[in-house]
């Protein structure tokens, strides 16, 4: 099993040299676009980490320029600020340390906030860790579901709405108040990855506060009077966070393994039908696994009837926010279609769009960055022109598509001698993550 690290080792060094003659230039400038009936004058995003443009651990400026919301913005030609965070950004972000060994970097340091007194809200009101929850009633990292419910506060919360004297303005109200002409709303997908990501142990949104929270929002942005576009939830048991440790374990030939079930029971594993998340890499390097006496933990594991769970759960949550979307009348983007599509193109040899290969694979894949969850800068492209192709259809709009291959690739790596190096994805690799 601990030939999982060599395997990974092979997988970084071929897809640095595949990437290392990427072309490094910003986005090219699109020609004119026409905007139909959309006007970006104002346009505001509202999400989570993923609208923020969060890699490998961190929100940093190189990965926040090249966010789906702000590629939008740059296909359309508008002004988008967002909470520009300096290098080497927030806390704990993933570095790669060597090629060969392959050794990963935990960036103890933080960047500042570069734009802290930018006068207005920020366009990108996307916050790493955001529940639907936090839309309405989240203002500083003490008000947020996470700090409410669980006794986590969230930082990030801080970082964006920058509340000062007193103020207590969340999401909603600072959208409200920049009388936005476009937004788009990309919230939920943390109401059900936080349970998936933890083996079960954390609980999810029940649907029916999913869909009553969810139409409180779209009330809200109805009564904007402006033009919309949401998308739904992925299915997060592709992503390479939850199958890369078990896919590599059985290409060496193992079919189980021996782990915990949310159930409580000691029980042999298939790797065919569960799945191990990359935080188990470290247990089974510890020789765990291997027999009923030495289990992997219940929360590295996210088991078959887990799994079932997840799904189902996804999948009522996209049936509020698709009928939501429909009696609003706001374009929607199904993103959730768009990964199982890159995911049913794999076996036959991966997903291909300006020339740009995509697979959910870690690391060589292109999809995910060094968390296994967040989108690479390219893959954010791949979401950009998802929204771009709702918009224009609904809103009867020609906005270019953007081309992929002019966006720089995602691997970061590390400057610098000093600090922590892990060579494996160990728990302490993700301990700062906010999906």
């Amino acid at each position: 099993m601990k030939k999982f690290f060599s395997i990974i080792s092979v997988f970084a060094l071929s897809v640095i040299l595949f990437t290392g003659c990427q072309d490094r230039s910003d986005l090219t400038a699109p020609a004119a676009p026409s905007t139909g009936t959309a006007n970006f004058t104002r346009y505001v995003a509202i999400g989570n980490s993923l609208t923020a443009g969060y890699q490998s651990g961190s929100v940093f400026e190189s990965a926040q320029r090249y966010s789906y919301a702000a590629q939008i913005a740059n296909q359309v030609g508008t002004t988008f600020a967002y909470p520009n965070v300096g290098e080497p950004g927030t806390k704990g972000r993933i570095e790669v340390v060597s090629v060969s060994p392959f050794v990963s970097y935990i960036n103890p340091n933080s960047g500042p906030l570069l734009n802290a007194t930018y006068p207005k809200p920020y366009n990108n009101l996307g916050i790493s860790g955001a529940l639907l929850y936090d839309f309405m009633n989240a203002y500083d990292s003490l008000s947020c579901f996470s700090a409410v419910f669980g006794g986590s506060p969230n930082p990030m919360f801080n970082l964006v709405l920058r509340n000062t004297g007193g103020a207590k303005t969340t999401q909603w109200l600072q959208l409200k108040a920049q009388q936005p002409t476009f937004v788009t709303f990309w919230l939920g997908s943390n109401d059900i990855l936080g349970h998936a990501a933890s083996g079960g142990t954390v609980p999810y949104t029940p649907v029916a506060t999913f869909t009553a929270l969810y139409n409180q929002a779209m009330d809200s942005l109805k009564s904007l009077n402006v033009p919309v576009a949401v998308a739904n939830i992925l299915d997060v048991t592709v992503a390479a966070y939850f199958t890369t440790v078990g896919g590599q374990l059985q290409q060496q030939g193992v079919t189980a393994v021996w782990g915990i079930a949310g159930t409580g029971d000691t029980i042999p594993m298939p790797l065919s039908s569960n799945l191990l998340t990359l935080t188990a890499a470290a247990e089974l390097a510890a020789g765990k696994g291997l027999s009923k006496a030495n289990p992997i933990s219940n929360r590295f594991i996210l088991d078959q009837a887990e799994i079932v769970t997840v799904k189902s759960i996804i999948a009522q949550y996209n049936t509020v926010i698709q009928n939501a979307a429909t009696a609003k009348d706001f374009a929607f983007v199904n993103a959730h279609a768009l990964l199982m599509q890159i995911a049913a193109a794999y076996p036959t040899g991966g997903y291909f769009v300006d020339g740009v290969k995509f697979t959910p694979v870690f690391v060589t894949g292109n999809l995910f960055s060094l968390d296994g969850v967040h989108p690479t800068s390219q893959a954010h492209g791949l979401v950009a022109n998802a929204f771009i192709s709702a918009i224009n259809s609904k809103y009867n709009a020609t906005i270019p598509l953007i081309n992929i291959s002019t966006i720089p690739g995602s691997l970061i790596f590390k400057g610098q001698a000093n600090g922590i190096v892990k060579p494996d994805y160990t728990p302490e690799m993700f301990k700062h993550i906010l999906f």
